[in-house]
């Protein structure tokens, strides 16, 4: 088979194009000196811009508990060890963890402080004592709140680390009852008759516990401890007591209650003083205490002292539950540091629903 002769002038023209295309590859592939170094990664492989992961992913619900220790002469205690304290939960022993005397960890601490017309000729000694406290126990890694509590339930000073905002509000706390300011529009003296639960409304304790623990404390971390300063009675609240502790424990708050009564105010009417009794309960189940002040100024004082002293004497362990189910059930506790005379302080149990600290 014959090829086509190609004329003279095509070929020409085609050796001319072939010259043209040489040179213009040697062009784009030949860099300039000036340009900077060219990447010899192909261009399809894909650039990693991923941040590196773990590869172990931990999911553990560690229980912690704070408490405090004393000894036979109600001394607090402060050098125990892990190997001297023991915990059950549902009366089965746990492996205690991390175990540490705790004295600078921040705290969230909440004031709730009693305006009802009982509290009338108590409440300057309060506002003088209280403010003492707070400007002795307030760090800078440290926040408080201010809450009164009455016919209605009344957030004074929101969280801060400042304490003169604390005292401030604090100073302009008023007693509330609804019907004039004192002990003049109070049910059972001379202005209808004697209060029963749920109406009229005087003092709503347990209602304050309840929701101050689930709108302001519940979601914050580390130590928390709420003060009452009350004469105990409750006068109206939907809550219940119950429902207050369960709150307050599933909020991990220790609550201290200031038992401060004006007496002489519960012997014009028929019904008798009767607040420690449930304030005994209230702060054992979370791990406080009740300590009893009356109208004593002095004592007051030493009362605030006490709790101060405990909030930075505290222990913390933590363990892994034997029992990891996260069902809501209330699991008993018991922590017990075995020696002469040793007492501890501590939340009677708490409610497995997760995230617990």
């Amino acid at each position: 088979m014959r090829c086509p002769r190609i004329p003279p002038a095509a070929a020409a023209l085609l050796i001319l194009l072939a010259c043209c295309t040489s040179l213009s590859s040697r062009a784009q592939s030949a860099p300039s000196p000036d340009a900077p170094p060219t990447s010899t990664v192909p261009d399809d492989e894909p650039v990693s811009t991923a941040v590196p992961t773990t590869t172990l992913k931990v999911n553990v619900n560690l229980v912690s508990l704070y408490f405090t220790v004393r000894d036979k002469h109600n001394g607090l205690v402060s050098t125990l060890t892990k190997q001297d304290c023991h915990i059950l939960e549902d009366k089965q022993p746990q492996n205690i963890k991390n175990f540490s005397a705790e004295s600078d960890l921040p705290l969230t601490l909440g004031i709730l402080l009693d305006t009802s017309g009982s509290q009338q000729n108590v409440l300057p000694l309060e506002q003088q004592a209280g403010g003492q406290f707070l400007r002795r126990i307030l760090r800078q890694k440290d926040e408080a709140f201010l809450v009164t509590f009455d016919v209605g339930v009344n957030l004074e000073q929101d969280f801060t680390n400042n304490a003169s905002l604390l005292i401030r509000a604090m100073d302009k706390a008023e007693i509330n009852t609804a019907g004039g300011n004192g002990a003049y529009g109070v049910p059972g003296i001379g202005q209808g008759p004697v209060p029963t639960q749920g109406t009229p409304k005087g003092t709503l304790l347990y209602d304050a516990v309840n929701q101050v623990s689930n709108d302001k404390i519940r979601t914050e971390t580390g130590r928390k401890a709420l003060i009452l300063l009350t004469d105990g009675e409750d006068e109206g609240s939907v809550t219940k007591p119950a429902q207050a502790i369960e709150a307050a424990q599933k909020a991990n708050a220790i609550i201290y209650v200031i038992l401060i009564a004006d007496r002489p105010f519960y012997g014009y009417g028929p019904f008798g003083y009767t607040g420690d009794v449930q304030m005994k309960k209230l702060t054992e189940e979370t791990g406080g205490r009740v300590i009893n002040v009356g109208n004593n100024g002095k004592k007051l004082e030493d009362a605030f002292g006490q709790i101060e002293q405990e909030l930075r004497t505290q222990y913390l362990a933590s363990y892994t539950p034997t029992n990891t189910k996260l069902d809501g059930s209330y699991r008993k506790l018991d922590i017990s540091c075995p020696g002469e005379g040793l007492k501890v302080q501590a939340r009677k149990g708490y409610y497995a629903v997760g995230d617990i600290e």
